[in-house]
This record gives C-alpha cells, structure tokens and sequence, in this order.
C-alpha cells in the first residue's frame, strides 16, 4: 500500500496567512494601504543601507519579509482555546509563551502560536496571539452568566473544520486538496461577522463592564481583530501614515529607536467604529484595527532583565500612562534611560545581552582551529542576532488599550493564573526563551561541523 502524501504544516501556514490576509483586506481596506505604505518603506530602507540588504539575504530573513504577518484572536472558552491549539497544530504552528495582561487593566491572559524552528519560520514566520477570557473577572454575576450562557450556545468551527483537524490528527497530515479544505474552513472562524447574538441592551451591559468583553462575548465568532505587516523601520511608517489618510496611535509601544533594534516595537491605527445588527436593532461596535511591527533581536535572560528594568524606570519617571498628551515626554525619557543598554552587536553579544545565530563565512577553510571569538575575529565564522518572534505584554496591553479606547485602567493585581490558563489550553506552553538558546545552539554546532571542530565555544 502507498504511503500517503502530506502537504507540509509550513506550507499550509503560508497559504493560510495568505489567504488570511487577502480576507483582512477586504474586511478593512485601511489595511491594504497599510500593507503598501510598510512595503514602500522597507525598500527605502534597503536601498539606503545595502549592509542591512545583505545581512537579511545571508540569514533568509528578506524571504520573509514581505509575508510576514501576525493576527490577534480572543476567544470564550476553554473548550475554543483548545480547539484552537489543535486547529493551529495542523499549520505546524505551537503555543509559545505566557501572556499575563490583567496587571495592565485587560482581563484576558495569552499565548502566540507560532512555528519555533528556524528553518519554518522562514518558510513562514506567521503568528496568532490569542487571547482567553477571564470570565471570573466580571464582578456582576448577573452578568458573568449572561457571558457563560452566551459563549456555551456557539461553536465557532465549522463542522468541516473539526472533521479535517480530526483527520490530521489521525492520519499524521492533510493530503493537498484537504489542506485547501482545511485553510478554507478555517478562515471561517476569524472571519467577520456583522450580526451580534444579543440585544443593544445586553451589548451595552457587557460593554460597560469591559469593551473587550463585549467584543469577545457578543458575536458568533471571534474574528481576527488585526493582521500586522513587518517594517524595517517604524518611525517612518508612523511619520507617514497620516499623510496616507491614517491615523496612528500616539505612541510607538516598546523600546525606544536604536541603531541595533531589539524585541518588539509596535504601532496602530485606531480601532474602526463599525455597523453592527443586535437582535433587536442597528447599532456600533469597535473592535479591529491595523498595526504595524519592527522586530529586533532576541534578549537573553540577563537582557530582558535589563530590558525590563529600563522600561519600568521610564515609566515610573513619567508618572501617568503614555498617552497623546505626554507622548513627546515619553519618548524622551525612553530615550535617556534606555542609553545604559549597549546599542552595539559586538557589545550585547560580548556581554550576553542578546540570542545569535553563527554562520561560516564562504571563503572559510574547511579545517581550522580557534575559539569562537578568535574564528569571529578572523572573519572565518560570522554572526547575526536571532529575530525576535514573540510578544511584550506591556506592549500588548498598550495595543489593547489604545484600540478599546479606554482612558482608565480596570486593576486586576495578583490575578495571574497559568495554571488554569494551560488547563483550558490543554497543554503547557513553550518557554520562548529555551528556544531561542536552541536555535543558538544549533548553529554553532553546524558550524563545528563545517569547520572540523568537535565543539565551538
């Protein structure tokens, strides 16, 4: 009997992040220009700094530029969450990290699913960052029995889609027309849905609670409530997006601008007011937005540590919320405070500050001698920071927050609660940074290999 044939995880990835993609436009048209604006600004950015083309080249990152993407999705349940985890599972994509957002006034906590190995993510770098309710969270118990009530009479897959998942658990893979199926069954879920489950009234009951509970609570599915483009430089996207008739939220979240990038900086346009049917009449409700990313390197444990201290400093000196009205002075202080983290490779490497990966140079010889940073120095070995693939909660909640338009922030202090999280999850996360040191580790052994060296250290 002939083995069957599988269409690769990856590869139902890209096509579904594609696919996923062209919806979105559709949905929003401000994301199509969004898309434009980041391209023209990346190419820009390349031609100015041929060293930068060249690094992307060498590391495969220019394959994924222009198809990288993330989505956000918040969900109801534990039984959506897992579902999910499984839907993901078929597009090789895993959940990474543990996302606590309740300290910053959102009363959800998270995970991205994504690939965690290098050679996928160039395939591939597509991620979704979900989002579980914390329905415990709403004092009103009236109220958190209407959520409950509500969230167990949907099923936010189609039948198909859990038949295919079923399928590929069972088979081991999808054969290339149930992949196609499978994508197109799957967009059904993070598709939008005009019409709302509950009356104005209620809408209104949940809103007031939380607008992102009414937003998760309220409607037949979750929809994808933004898709992000990569730009290699941000601070021109958000200078130019005004005059693309968009308009950008006041401040850039994550580090300030450097010569040498790290984690995560992020921006958005604000959320649209969009018509909705409730069931008893026409109404609005707010909820998708675009955003837009640059990523940098990837910190070590003794980076973030560093990274965190900083940004907590900022912010403490600022004495408020970064907002519209203080954006200016934020950035500022940013700026100052952020001064004590090395803004050179050489350094964060030296120090241990960031996660890299190594490469033989071409014209190395096949056999040579030397420690790491003697090869490195000889230019027989060269190196380059590991990107970044996951998220900042702050950064996050920033998004969240701006996008909700919410002035204040709800305090849900010590509401933390992984445990619970992973169970509705149905497995444990993946620690973000142990794959990082992974990839690490396994460049330089590939490149001990290359070089005839038992180790490289």
């Amino acid at each position: 009997m002939p083995t069957p044939t599988f269409t690769s995880p990856d590869l139902i990835r890209a096509r579904f992040s594609g696919a996923m993609s062209a919806m979105y436009k559709q949905e929003v048209p401000l994301y199509g220009a969004l898309l434009a604006l980041v391209e023209e600004v990346n190419q820009v950015v390349m031609n100015a700094s041929p060293a930068l083309a060249e690094s992307l080249r060498r590391t495969g990152e220019i394959q994924r530029l222009d198809q990288e993407r993330h989505g956000a999705i918040r969900v109801g349940t534990a039984e959506e969450l897992a579902t999910l985890r499984r839907l993901f599972a078929v597009m090789g994509m895993q959940p990474v990290g543990y996302y606590d957002l309740t300290t910053a006034g959102v009363p959800v906590h998270s995970t991205a699913f994504r690939a965690v190995h290098e050679t996928s993510l160039q395939v591939s770098p597509f991620r979704v960052f979900t989002s579980l309710l914390r329905l415990e969270l709403i004092e009103d118990v009236a109220l958190r029995e209407l959520a409950a009530s509500l969230l167990s009479r949907r099923d936010i897959f189609t039948p198909q889609a859990r038949m295919l998942i079923e399928r590929f658990e069972s088979q081991g893979g999808l054969s290339d027309d149930d992949a196609e199926d499978f994508i197109q069954q799957a967009l059904e879920t993070f598709r939008w849905h005009h019409h709302a489950t509950v009356s104005a009234e209620q809408y209104q009951q949940l809103h007031d609670q939380h607008r992102l509970i009414a937003d998760v609570v309220a409607f037949k599915g979750p929809h994808i409530n933004h898709l992000t483009p990569r730009t290699l430089d941000i601070d021109q996207v958000q200078a130019l997006m005004p005059a693309k008739g968009i308009t950008p939220k006041a401040v850039i979240e994550g580090p300030p601008p450097r010569r040498q990038p790290i984690l995560l900086r992020q921006t958005s346009f604000k959320a649209l007011q969009e018509n909705v049917a409730f069931t008893d009449g026409q109404g609005r409700h707010t909820a998708r937005f675009g955003e837009i990313e640059q990523r940098g390197a990837a910190l070590t444990p003794k980076g973030r540590a560093l990274y965190d201290r900083l940004l907590d400093t900022s912010r403490e000196a600022l004495s408020g919320v970064p907002a519209e009205g203080n954006a200016e002075q934020y950035m500022q202080l940013l700026s100052a405070h952020f001064s004590a983290f090395p803004d050179d490779l050489a350094q964060m490497r030296e120090q241990g500050l960031a996660y890299f990966r190594y490469f033989v140079s071409d014209d190395a010889p096949a056999s040579v001698q030397g420690s790491l940073a003697e090869l490195l120095g000889a230019g027989h070995v060269r190196c380059e920071p590991l990107v970044y693939e996951d998220f900042l909660p702050v950064s996050a909640a920033g998004i969240f927050q701006s996008n909700l338009g919410d002035s204040t922030q709800i305090g849900y202090e010590g509401q933390s609660n992984r445990v619970d999280f992973e169970a509705a999850l149905g497995a444990q996360v993946l620690d973000d940074l142990a794959l990082y040191a992974e990839t690490e580790r396994r460049s330089l052994e590939q490149c001990a290999v290359r070089l005839g060296l038992a180790v490289l250290a």
